[in-house]
Parts: C-alpha cells; structure tokens; sequence
C-alpha cells in the first residue's frame, strides 16, 4: 500500500528501562514525539537489545512483552501491540537477497516497549521488530536501512532505538551525574555530522575521536544507522532530545524528515 505521505524516521536514545516508570524530560518528549509524528500504519522497530547472528524479524500476530533486564518491579508493564505478519514477510522480500529468518520466539524488548509505551501508549499500532546481526560491519547495516526506506510511503515508522553513547562500565548511579566530557565531545561530533550530513563519517563511526571510550560495544550505536540508511542527508534534522544521563549514556533523539 502507497501512502501519499513519506514517514518521518527517527532514532530514539532509551537509556534505562526504568524510563518506563518515570515521568521525565525523556518520558515527556517520546510523548510529544508520538503527537508530533502521528499515527503510522505500522512501526518497524530497531532495537539495540535484539542483537543476533544472522537477520531476523518477528513475524507472529501478538509479540509478548520481554523483559530482558533484572528490574522484577517491571514485570507488571505489558506493550500489548499486535505484530503485523504481513510487514514481516515485506520486509524479507524488501532485504532479500540478505536472509531475514521470520521469528516467532522474540517479542518486544525494552528497547522498544519503554519508548513506544510513552508515545503510542494505547498499544493499537501494529509494531515489528528487526534484529542486528552483531557479525557483520557498520556498512552492511547502513544498506539495509537504504533497503527499508520504501516502507516510508507505506505508512510505516522506522524507529531505532539505542543511545549514541553507550558505557555501562562508567555509568554513575548514585548523585547528580555530570557528563564526562569524553561523552559530551562523542555526542557533538555525531551531531554535528548528522546536520551537515556527513553521514559516511557517522557509519565510519569507530574513526571518531573518543569512539573507543563513547561506543565500547557496537549494539547500542547500530540502529541509527538503519535510521540513516532509511533517509537521506538532505532532509530536516531534528533533536527532540538532547541529553546525557548518568555521565555516560547519550539520550539524544533524531528525528529526521520532519518538516
């Protein structure tokens, strides 16, 4: 289905899943995001926590709930969307000829549930999650975002969700947690490519000044370049957020395409 409008795409710094519990700076403008977007047909999500050998996208009629992490005061959040097997099987003929393994075990993970519980909380657009193939290199997954971009005229929403920065070893969990400034100086840089869509650089993220220290472990950083690859440099950029939590966690939101 050919929709007249071409969707918006957007990547989304989640943080902790405790964003889910809370009504914060993040939580409050994933809400104004979902308003401002609108309502897609369906969401394709790009989750850094699904993060496998091989391409997978789930393909059932209702994707539980997952609750990968160890916050038990949790359990209780449930992201009822329905799946959408039918944008499943698009997208493998949309990929091919990579191999998609159509998955039924999966669900929604907090990468996705804690964002889109904030900006569709009535869980009734049908949501999709595709899988990162932590084996194959930055290029590979910036093309298949290229691969996804006609899913914009078919009133989907690609959403990445994971943070420009990422290091969970130098987390500060107690206090009021200033941003090392290793951090700030990652996450300006990437902004500051994304702006003058130098976006090349962004895929070649790893010749980054301080990208050893801001991006140890590459699954966090990956969906933003599905979100690139899915539109073009010469679109409007747009940072609903622009933040970073507990010193070494970037929050930062793009949104890109949105006039």
């Amino acid at each position: 289905m050919v929709d007249d409008k071409v969707w918006p795409v957007v990547f989304i710094g989640h943080g902790t899943p405790l964003n889910a519990l809370m009504d914060n700076e993040y939580t409050r403008a994933w809400a104004d995001l979902g308003a401002t977007i609108g309502r897609p047909r369906a969401i394709l999500s790009v989750s850094a926590h699904w993060y496998t050998r091989g391409t997978g996208v789930t393909a059932m009629e209702q994707p539980e709930t997952l609750y990968d992490f160890g916050y038990q005061n949790m359990y209780h959040i449930k992201y009822p969307a329905p799946g959408d097997p039918a944008l499943a099987d698009r997208i493998v003929s949309l990929l091919s000829p990579v191999p998609v393994a159509k998955d039924r075990s999966w669900g929604f993970d907090h990468g996705t549930w804690s964002v889109l519980g904030k900006a569709y909380p009535d869980a009734t657009i049908p949501v999709v999650q595709l899988s990162i193939d932590g084996t194959r290199e930055p290029q590979f997954h910036y093309e298949l975002g290229r691969k996804l971009a006609p899913l914009r005229r078919e009133g989907v929403l690609i959403a990445g969700t994971g943070n420009i920065v990422h290091n969970l070893a130098m987390t500060i969990r107690t206090g009021v947690a200033k941003p090392y400034p290793w951090a700030e100086r990652f996450d300006a840089a990437v902004r500051e490519k994304l702006v003058a869509g130098h976006w090349t650089e962004l895929v070649n993220y790893r010749a980054l000044p301080g990208a050893d220290m801001a991006v140890p472990t590459p699954d966090h950083y990956l969906p933003l370049l599905y979100v690139l690859g899915a539109a073009s440099p010469d679109e409007a950029v747009s940072f609903p957020v622009e933040a970073i939590d507990r010193g070494s966690m970037s929050m930062r939101t793009v949104l890109i395409g949105m006039a």
